[in-house]
């Protein structure tokens, strides 16, 4: 029987690549609804050529655009077309949606995604803001609707691979590997001129613009620090992160008696995406250049980060461990100062100093009691992160 399959974020780089792998399981997979945010031409030549039931944008500038765009292709289907929060909700737990794959940009899908688990969608889960800001409530949610929120980012989805070689109590410590972005050598003193064009040039992955920001400052090992903690249950004190230049281990298992489990492959998205769609099932890649040569990879090298010249690092830790919307506080702080940095209005090396600056702002504890605390929490951190770039920008 094909499963019913939402991508959230469809036209970015793991919506794409899902949809390369669905063309490749054509007998298992159905694409019921695709949603995305204004690339209306990626996202109408994706109607035309996978005839979902149900289509999402964000605006409804967008939405008229879209439905020109399919009358204009003369696309002969009917399909529902509706857009923002509201349209994702639906789109992520219709009747005939059976998994939903979660790869929208920032806290976009954060509420669809909840309330997909929470109407017992499987999950694949692509987007590490969900977590990041909200694992709390997505975790309890799964929990009671007993259904496995499964990763595909590749470290978490390595992490999850090496897992099913013990049990969760025999776990000691997870570790996530990380390559260490394009300035892992680059002189401190040389940070003030980084530019965007030189942050975006990662040495390895090919992903979206804040993703490939937060690799150069590490932050994206922060937040996976979170995300590990609520995707596996472990204490933030059992997950490390070492730099991994060659980025054949994407993760790491050490277990109480000493075995050390690593998951090692070639560094393209689909393979994960592969595992998640079909778990508990392996299915074969036939593909030539996706299977990993491991006489190639010859020399893998290991080493601690600079948490010095990296400081986002230690504030994701501090971050978890303080707990309640903080996490929350740090994603949307770390997001204003991308986009900032992006848009040449903040230097590189100011990137961590907004992100802290918002948390001492925002460091009373508040507990993690709904989804609108959560939501609350990102705006009003969002907000300041603002302010401070202002006042950064004016010294």
């Amino acid at each position: 029987m094909t499963q019913g399959l939402c991508i959230l974020g469809s036209t970015g780089s793991i919506g794409r690549n899902c949809l390369r792998v669905v063309e490749s399981l054509p007998d298992r997979f159905r694409v019921v609804a695709l949603s995305a945010g204004k690339n209306v031409e990626v996202l109408a030549e994706q109607v035309v050529r996978h005839n979902p039931e149900m289509v999402v944008v964000s605006t409804l500038a967008s939405q008229a655009q879209l439905t020109e765009r399919l009358k204009q292709a003369a696309y002969p289907r009917p399909v529902k077309v509706a857009c923002g929060v509201e349209g994702q909700v639906e789109a992520a737990t219709r009747a005939d949606v059976d998994f939903v794959v979660s790869a929208s940009h920032g806290t976009t899908g954060l509420e669809a995604t909840y309330r997909a688990v929470g109407a017992g969608k499987r999950v694949g889960l692509a987007n590490k803001e969900t977590l990041v800001s909200a694992g709390e409530l997505v975790m309890r949610a799964a929990a009671q609707h007993q259904q496995e929120v499964l990763p595909i980012d590749s470290e978490h989805c390595a992490v999850h691979q090496c897992l099913r070689s013990g049990r969760r109590d025999e776990v000691k410590r997870i570790i996530l590997t990380g390559s260490g972005g394009p300035f892992r050598k680059l002189p401190r003193r040389q940070f003030d001129a980084i530019t965007p064009e030189q942050a975006l040039k990662h040495p390895i992955w090919r992903m979206g613009h804040r993703i490939t920001i937060d690799s150069a400052t590490l932050m994206n090992k922060g937040l996976e620090i979170i995300e590990a903690r609520w995707l596996f249950g472990v204490r933030p004190d059992q997950i490390d992160v070492v730099i991994h230049p060659e980025s054949v281990i994407h993760s790491m298992v050490e277990f109480i008696d000493g075995s050390l489990m690593a998951q090692l492959g070639i560094p393209d998205m689909r393979l994960p995406i592969q595992y998640v769609l079909t778990y508990p099932e392996r299915v074969a890649v036939t593909e030539a250049g996706r299977r990993l040569d491991i006489i190639s990879a010859r020399r893998l090298n290991f080493s601690q980060p600079d948490t010095k010249r990296f400081p986002s690092l230690e504030l994701a830790r501090e971050a978890v461990v303080k707990g309640g919307v903080l996490p929350c506080v740090l994603n949307a702080a770390d997001e204003v100062a991308v986009e900032a940095f992006m848009s040449r209005r903040l230097l590189f090396s100011a990137i961590p100093r907004v992100i802290e600056a918002v948390m001492r702002q925002m460091d009373s504890p508040i507990a993690m009691s709904s989804l609108e605390t959560v939501l609350q929490a990102d705006r009003e951190a969002r907000d300041r992160a603002v302010r401070v770039v202002s006042e950064l920008a004016a010294k």
